[in-house]
């Protein structure tokens, strides 16, 4: 199950419990890793997602942070990355489920991410 609520991504894997998504909204799950991907153009973006989450999973992390940002540098003030990072890990098998951050975390700018092994990410 997968959603943008207003401006929220809201992403579940099928079959598993909404509490895990309810844990990892409320903030019960620490995030252990976050990459930030200012400045990058969408190929440079999409390259460093897919290498973060490998990382991830060899080093065996269960929640991470992605900052996108919030398109405020971008023509329009267009949130490309947003959009894009959303639709990347729901791709990605590892990937359980995925909201938005916290305002503290980056709020609309940043998604938390619940991960699990998954088979070989794309």
């Amino acid at each position: 199950m997968a959603w943008l609520n207003g401006d929220e991504w809201v992403f579940l894997r099928p079959g598993l419990p909404q509490t895990l998504l309810r844990d990892l909204r409320r903030g019960r799950i620490r995030t252990q890793s976050d990459l930030d991907l200012h400045g990058l153009v969408v190929e440079e973006a999409r390259l460093a997602v897919a290498q973060f989450l490998q990382d991830a999973r060899r080093q065996r992390l269960t929640c991470v942070r992605i900052i996108h940002g919030k398109g405020l540098g971008s023509p329009g003030q267009v949130p490309v990355l947003k959009r894009l990072v959303g639709l990347w890990l729901m791709r990605r098998q590892e990937v359980l489920a995925f909201t938005q951050a916290h305002p503290a975390e980056g709020g609309g700018g940043a998604v938390r991410v619940l991960l699990g092994r998954g088979a070989k990410g794309r």
